[in-house]
């Protein structure tokens, strides 16, 4: 759920392409011994075992393709995915902003701004129709806001 706090806000789509803080955004990284063209490819990806199915929705054209296979294939979702899907995430958006500069400005320009992922379907990664969704997303977003914060204090120190 969003606090009432939202005077200073960053809205945003996760499906956006252009976005540079969406997980469509065609910023490609490696990680796990692949290249992946978005995130979205990555998080979808992962939901799987079976390596044949993660290499299809890797090389899917499109994040919203790979999103698809995904879907057509719920039923072979790994069992841990749950307990895993926040955390997959956090890793693609923290190495997606490490690879890419203009990611992880975007990012960093938030300032301290929360980031409210805006879909009006997803309550679990965005904040709902009705604002009271779990903003997971938006929560991945300031979470690696933090970390690139620390790193950059680091950097800048002697």
């Amino acid at each position: 759920m969003l606090s009432n706090h939202t005077e200073q806000a960053v809205y945003l789509s996760r499906l956006d392409v252009s976005h540079p803080l969406s997980s469509f955004s065609k910023h490609a990284f490696e990680l796990d011994g692949a290249q992946w063209p978005s995130v979205e490819h990555y998080y979808q990806g992962m939901k799987f075992a079976d390596p044949d199915l993660r290499e299809a929705i890797r090389t899917a054209a499109h994040p919203l393709d790979a999103q698809k296979l995904a879907k057509k294939n719920k039923r072979k979702v790994r069992g841990d995915w749950p307990a895993q899907k926040v955390t997959i995430m956090t890793r693609a958006v923290y190495v997606k902003s490490r690879t890419h500069a203009d990611a992880a400005a975007a990012l960093l320009s938030t300032g301290d701004a929360q980031i409210i992922e805006t879909s009006q379907y997803d309550y679990f990664w965005g904040c709902g129709r009705d604002q009271r969704g779990n903003n997971n997303y938006g929560r991945v977003l300031m979470s690696v806001r933090a970390k690139l914060r620390e790193l950059q204090a680091q950097e800048d120190s002697p």
